[in-house]
C-alpha cells in the first residue's frame, strides 16, 4: 500500500481547493463497502450492483488488503476469459494500493487521480481505513462550489445593481 505523497501546494489561501478531503468524507455520510478477498467476483459484482457503486474495498483481518473496481472486472476477469463464479476477488483485486491521508486537499487528490489513472483512493490514518473518495464525489463538490459561488456573484451583483 502506498500513501502517495503530500505536496504543499506554493501558496496556501482559502482556496476551497485546499480543502481536505476529510471534508468529502463528512459530506458522504456513507459507509465504505468492504468484501473479503476470499469471496467470487460475481459476489462482488452483485454486491457492487446492489449499492450501485463502482468499486469494494478487500479487507481482511480488519486490514485493507485491496480494491475491487468495475475496470478490475472489465481488464482482469472479462479481458482474462475468467468465470465470475469462480474466480475470487483475491486473485483479481488491485492490490498495489494508493492511500491518502485525511488532510490532503482535494487538489491534490485531483492529481492523484489524474496522475495515477484511478478513479477511488481509500482514505487512511494510522492504518485505519476512514472512508473512500471517488473522483464523482470530488466533482459533485466541485460543481457545488462552483454553484454556490456563481449564486453569491449573482446576488452581488443584482444587490450592487438595485442600490
Amino acid at each position: 500500500m502506498n500513501v502517495a505523497p503530500l505536496r504543499h501546494p506554493d501558496s496556501v489561501s482559502s482556496c476551497p481547493l485546499n480543502s481536505p478531503i476529510s471534508t468529502l468524507l463528512e459530506r458522504k455520510r456513507s459507509g465504505v463497502h468492504a468484501v473479503s478477498p476470499a469471496i467470487t467476483v460475481a459476489e462482488a459484482v452483485a454486491d457492487m450492483n446492489d449499492h450501485r457503486i463502482g468499486a469494494v474495498v478487500v479487507v481482511e483481518k480488519g486490514q485493507l488488503v485491496g480494491i475491487f473496481t468495475e475496470r478490475d472486472v472489465l481488464k482482469r476477469v472479462v479481458g482474462a476469459g475468467l468465470d465470475p463464479r469462480q474466480a475470487l476477488i483475491a486473485d483479481v483485486m488491485t492490490k498495489d494500493l494508493v492511500t491518502v491521508l485525511p488532510s490532503v486537499t482535494v487538489e491534490q487528490a485531483m492529481e492523484i487521480f489524474t496522475d495515477r489513472r484511478c478513479r477511488h483512493l481509500p482514505v487512511v490514518e494510522n492504518g485505519q481505513l476512514l472512508g473512500l473518495i471517488s473522483i464523482g464525489d470530488v466533482t459533485r463538490w466541485s460543481v457545488d462550489l462552483h454553484r454556490t459561488e456563481c449564486e453569491h456573484l449573482k446576488n452581488y451583483i443584482v444587490g450592487g445593481l438595485s442600490g
